[in-house]
């Protein structure tokens, strides 16, 4: 999942950020709500992690701006303001979750698997396509009982193709949502990564569930059609 952290705090930015991307998120980071919404004017993300006091413009100013423009991507409140009130507000402007400083970085991840889980239409935090499921709270995945070890970034593809289960994927959405600002990789990442995959989910079974649609991108799916 692609994430955009906005806190003006530099060093839990810092600390946040290497969090999520060592759980397998790809992250954004800004530090003043002008950059927030100059950058969520032109890029899409699966999750927004909002401070409420911020320069330039605040998180209430970041989120109304967002939902005026049609955009239903959800977003945690990260902040100091612990008042019910602030809460109240917070939630009936629009956002999905509020999270007082100072918090625990399970709750945190275990709320961002909850918005996005629920974004997705997905009923649990357990992924299933066919015999393959993912546990996305344990971190866990298994193929007919047996279990794959992933790296960060392959999870976070194959959690973007569960969750998008049956749907043909583009390889630049692909991209957009798998990598950030900072990659500076090879125009065929996407692919790399895709061939990772098959390797470890679809290596030595008979029932294929990565499927390339030629011309369109990659979906997961239980049929061998394309």
């Amino acid at each position: 999942m692609r994430i955009l952290l906005a806190e003006d705090e530099r060093d839990l930015n810092s600390i946040i950020a290497q969090k999520l991307t060592a759980d397998g998120y790809s992250v954004d980071c800004c530090y003043d709500g002008a950059e927030a919404i100059d950058i969520l004017s032109y890029t899409e993300y699966d999750a927004i992690i909002l401070d409420i006091m911020m320069p330039k413009a605040d998180g209430f100013t970041v989120l109304q701006k967002l939902r005026d423009g049609g955009k239903t991507t959800p977003v945690l409140f990260l902040t100091a303001r612990d008042a019910v009130s602030d809460r109240v507000r917070g939630l009936d402007s629009g956002a999905n979750d509020y999270l007082v400083k100072p918090f625990s970085f399970e709750e945190l991840t275990a709320r961002l698997r909850v918005m996005t889980r629920t974004s997705f239409g997905a009923a649990s935090s357990v992924l299933t396509v066919g015999d393959l499921t993912m546990d996305c709270a344990a971190h866990v995945v298994r193929r007919g009982g047996r279990e794959i070890a992933l790296s960060a970034k392959e999870y976070a593809l194959l959690e973007y193709l569960m969750h998008n289960k049956g749907v043909v994927l583009s390889r630049e959405k692909i991209e957009n949502h798998i990598w950030n600002f900072d990659y500076e990789g090879g125009t065929n990442v996407v692919d790399v990564y895709i061939s990772y995959l098959r390797r470890k989910i679809d290596g030595g079974e008979a029932q294929k569930l990565i499927h390339t649609v030629r011309g369109r991108g990659y979906v997961l799916r239980e049929e061998t059609g394309r």
